[in-house]
């Protein structure tokens, strides 16, 4: 699939600006103007990140009430219940806020949903629960923004909510005793990108402020936050990329003891980084309530017993072994029935659906179906009588806005802009594809359904060196809002014979025109792109850069992007 390259705009007074001022070439300018580091102040918060940066957590709307709440259900002795999705962000949401609530009271449990039986969100199951517990008040985590219903139902029994949520609002707020949610209209708080682990990260420091106990003792769960931060691939920017940059560091030098049994069991031993969080942390947790119950990723986070560790994080591992199967055998015949469709290369989107596909791993198939056809997806399963959906979008295009022209042909939805899930009657579902393709189709762009890849900079190889990849790194962590800079070189040459190890990812020493300095390089599933190596003198090429360590030695390497004649 060809993609359009499409280099950062810069204006060359900010980077002859910023190069008097900090001293740096104009590479280096460059990379700081497009992340906002445009002058000796902005360079030190952000090379020299402080915890004593982030922002009041009483500047959230209903934090006092919040607090207040919290407090005399402690004084009371009153039965909390600590309420969380199945995913990554609602699991860590809940072992934090569990884990930390704990050291106050002994009146506390915690409830995750079941994917299957229940779905996502607040569930009346949950609700119906709460009441036979004779709970007095729900701490819900990472959802609760739209269950209007379920919030209604506690309260008529007596049980007050308070709703820790990052999700865009419907136009009515639940009738909680507190709804915390940065995107709320009528909230202040400076910063709109929270994870929802970190909306409970924010109440925590709350609690403490309120108590005069110091902010510090809500540090130790900064790992937790970088895992929600980097599995729910919220901006790194702002806050987050404070707390992940500090969260990461907890992760590397004091893992908790599930992590530790989760990243043994995968062998995952080098130094972590965002997207090992992403490829190796993320899923694994996430496998637990795919797969079986995400209970366990709870009590796996939380857990000071270290045969209970070491047999939940093995029944985890086994848990993502499955959950690659399926999608592996889901993504086959999803890919099957779209391309059997007639006019499927017409389409402006995807849309798949099968009865007997599992509900975990549907989300995951979305995301390679965008990356195979590169257009806006939904794909569909059935479950307790109704079809449950994940839908996923290509960059710059608004799912969430798309999806709320469907309205009439689901039962409910929620999510955000890149993301969402669903459920549809299943009367609803032709008129509900209809309706997606309609939307969709009325307003993305041409060039929205070609990939990008986004260039922070023109360079010659003969920049690359170890001082160069070191600046490169320190602009970390990367993630969405804060990418990785890639770079791109216009007259490449591969010194030597390419190579192609196991018939998938292209190996090969670059050099370039401009300078006798040579680079390996990788290119992972390029096995078609050898032709563009072999059928040219010169070529282009887009890359990142990465340490790459091989029989206890060091060396630069290039991970290719893309490449073209």
């Amino acid at each position: 699939m060809n993609k359009r390259w499409i280099l950062k705009p810069v204006s060359d007074a900010e980077i002859e600006s910023i190069q008097n001022e900090l001293k740096v070439n104009s590479t280096f300018a460059r990379l700081l103007a497009l992340r906002g580091i445009t002058n000796k102040q902005k360079a030190i918060s952000f090379f020299n990140p402080k915890l004593s940066s982030l922002h009041d957590p009483f500047l959230m709307q209903d934090m006092p009430e919040a607090v207040l709440r919290i407090e005399m259900a402690i004084k009371k002795n009153e039965n909390i219940l600590v309420y969380g999705d199945y995913d990554v962000d609602g699991t860590t949401s809940v072992a934090m806020m569990y884990d930390f609530l704990h050291q106050y009271t002994d009146n506390i449990s915690f409830y995750i949903p079941d994917r299957y039986t229940e779905g996502y969100g607040i569930s009346e199951q949950a609700i119906d629960t709460a009441i036979d517990s004779e709970v007095d008040l729900i701490i819900a985590l990472d959802c609760g923004i739209k269950a209007i219903d379920k919030v209604q139902k506690a309260h008529d029994a007596g049980i007050d909510m308070i709703i820790c949520d990052h999700h865009e609002p419907g136009e009515q707020l639940p009738p909680a005793l507190a709804v915390l949610d940065p995107k709320r209209s009528d909230c202040k708080y400076p910063y709109k990108e929270l994870s929802g682990c970190g909306v409970g990260f924010k109440l925590i420091q709350a609690f403490l402020i309120r108590k005069e106990i110091p902010v510090e003792a809500a540090y130790q769960y900064l790992d937790l936050l970088a895992i929600s931060i980097g599995a729910d691939l919220v901006p790194l920017t702002g806050e987050n990329r404070v707390m992940a940059y500090f969260g990461l560091q907890l992760l590397n030098q004091n893992p908790r003891p599930g992590i530790k049994a989760l990243l043994n069991a995968s062998n995952k031993n080098k130094q972590l980084s965002m997207g090992d969080i992403g490829f190796h942390i993320g899923p694994r947790i996430n496998a637990a309530g795919r797969m079986d119950q995400g209970v366990k990723a709870v009590k796996l986070l939380t857990s000071s017993n270290p045969m209970e560790i070491e047999d939940i994080a093995k029944d985890i591992e086994n848990d993502n072994t499955t959950r690659r199967e399926f999608e592996q055998f889901i993504t086959e015949e999803a890919i099957q029935q779209y391309e059997s469709l007639p006019n499927f290369q017409d389409l402006k989107t995807i849309f798949v659906y099968q009865d007997n596909w599992n509900k975990g791993v549907i989300g995951i198939v979305a995301s390679r179906l965008v990356e195979r056809y590169y257009k806006p997806c939904v794909i569909l399963t059935q479950s307790n009588g109704v079809w449950c959906g994940s839908a996923r979008s290509v960059a710059g295009f608004n799912l969430y806005e798309a999806l709320e022209r469907c309205l009439p042909t689901m039962i409910q939805f929620g999510g955000h802009a890149h993301a969402a899930g669903m459920t549809v009657a299943a009367e609803q579902i032709e008129s509900f594809k209809a309706a997606f393709e309609k939307a969709v189709s009325a307003s993305i762009t041409d060039e929205q359904l070609i990939p990008q890849i986004h260039i922070d900079s023109a360079i010659n190889l003969s920049e690359i060196n170890d001082s160069f990849l070191n600046f490169v790194n320190q602009l970390g962590p990367f993630g969405p809002g804060n990418s990785k800079p890639s770079f791109v070189c216009e007259h490449l040459k591969v010194k030597g014979e390419p190579r192609m190890l196991k018939g998938l990812h292209l190996k090969a020493t670059m050099t370039d025109d401009q300078s006798k300095k040579t680079i390996d390089s990788i290119g992972f599933n390029f096995a078609n792109r050898l032709s563009v190596i072999q059928n040219n003198t010169h070529f282009r090429g887009v890359f990142t850069l990465e340490e790459n360590h091989w029989n206890g030695n060091k060396s630069i390497q290039m991970l290719l992007r893309d490449i073209s004649d």
